[in-house]
């Protein structure tokens, strides 16, 4: 890993205790607790002991922003709903499902939410920071006027259109790395040319939110600025990395953004409960090193990762690769090893490779060459490539 310059630019870790132990039920599969455990494991490996680094915990955000991309009713019942009340209006707008259950807090766990996402965009905007991560953001699946996919409020939409306001001629990329379309957001930029919104996810015929096709590629101006690269359940990193290369790289050093903003959910590796692809750390990493190639201004957010553990040890690599430091661990085969990996990892945050084979791996290969393929002839023209 490359050593970090002399003179560092501040990055910012947000990170709540609080907003880690709030609780979305013992049988819901999203668990704020990852944030608690990637904390730890950031101190554990000494990657958030630098003196550029700062740790903040997300702030509100004031409710008025909401309305850059929120319906005003639709934010008056999620109020009523995290104070308790109950109405089969909430349930027409996506509160009180399994995947967005009715909790006491809610509106105000989410502003917070939105208000890390806001505050690390504009120190960003601002010049203050460089990078920053913010563990408890990347709801980029909250739609205007209805909640779904454990999304309650769109941060990352909110956050990219209020620096749009701010600072009009602002070029800004949105890259989502998470298995799952960011369907909220391309809604918010899908005619928008200011903003590169690339997805890349399991394919819809798969896995919720069932879009994200490659043919979504924006309308009207927008056109070419949204690019869906939806993979093939059994997706490994050869795949993975081939895609990357061909399509996602090339796109965002055309468009050469500003400000990265990045989704980096971890449930696209292999042990994940809910998807199908078959990633290790090591595909995500190269994920993560090809962004920060790209441009020095990011703001990474947590967004999905159901296998708690693992999730963990990828947004704490994240973090790491964001600032240019190397993970060490001092108490490597002492001390919560098997926390974070099966024994014969213990002291090590990276993953053995693995690939697919035979059927499933031709199957990936070839649809990931048939979308590659519909870029390059759809979007690459577009942006001169």
């Amino acid at each position: 890993m490359p050593a970090p310059p002399l003179e560092h630019p501040t990055t910012v870790f947000y990170y709540s205790d609080e907003m880690g132990r709030f609780d979305f039920g013992p049988d819901h599969p999203f668990k704020p607790e990852r944030a608690k455990v990637t904390f730890d494991l950031c101190n554990r490996y000494g990657v958030l002991n630098y003196p550029w680094m700062i740790v903040k915990e997300p702030p509100a955000a004031d409710p008025a922003l909401l309305s850059l991309f929120h319906e005003p009713a639709y934010i008056q019942l999620l109020e009523k709903a995290s104070r308790g009340e109950v109405s089969l209006e909430m349930l027409g707008r996506g509160l009180g499902t399994a995947d967005t259950p009715i909790l006491k807090g809610i509106y105000e766990w989410s502003l917070r939410a939105v208000g890390g996402t806001h505050s690390a965009l504009q120190e960003i905007l601002s010049g203050r920071i460089q990078k920053a991560f913010h563990l408890l953001g990347g709801f980029h699946h909250a739609m205007p006027g209805h909640a779904e996919g454990f999304c309650y409020l769109n941060d990352i939409a909110v956050a990219i259109l209020d620096a749009l306001r701010v600072a009009k001629d602002i070029r800004i990329a949105y890259v989502d790395f998470d298995a799952h379309h960011g369907n909220g957001v391309q809604q918010a930029f899908y005619e928008d040319p200011g903003v590169l919104m690339i997805s890349t996810h399991e394919t819809g015929r798969t896995l919720y939110p069932w879009s994200g096709n490659e043919n979504e590629i924006g309308e009207g101006e927008g056109r070419g600025f949204t690019v869906n690269l939806p993979l093939e359940p059994g997706t490994d990193d050869e795949v993975y990395s081939f895609v990357l290369d061909s399509a996602v790289f090339p796109l965002l050093r055309a468009f050469s953004p500003d400000i990265i903003v990045a989704e980096l959910g971890a449930d696209t590796l292999i042990s994940d409960p809910l998807t199908h692809l078959k990633l290790t750390n090591n595909g995500y990493q190269k994920a993560v090193r090809g962004i920060t190639a790209v441009c020095p201004k990011i703001l990474a957010l947590g967004g999905g990762g159901y296998d708690l553990y693992r999730t963990s040890r990828c947004w704490t690599l994240a973090w790491s690769i964001l600032n240019h430091v190397e993970p060490v661990d001092e108490f490597a085969g002492l001390v919560g090893g098997m926390m974070f990996g099966p024994e014969k990892e213990v002291g090590s945050l990276y993953d053995h490779p693995f690939a697919t084979k035979g059927e499933v791996k031709e199957k990936a290969f070839e649809a990931a060459r048939r979308v590659v393929d519909y870029i390059r002839k759809h979007v690459f023209p577009i942006h001169g490539i």
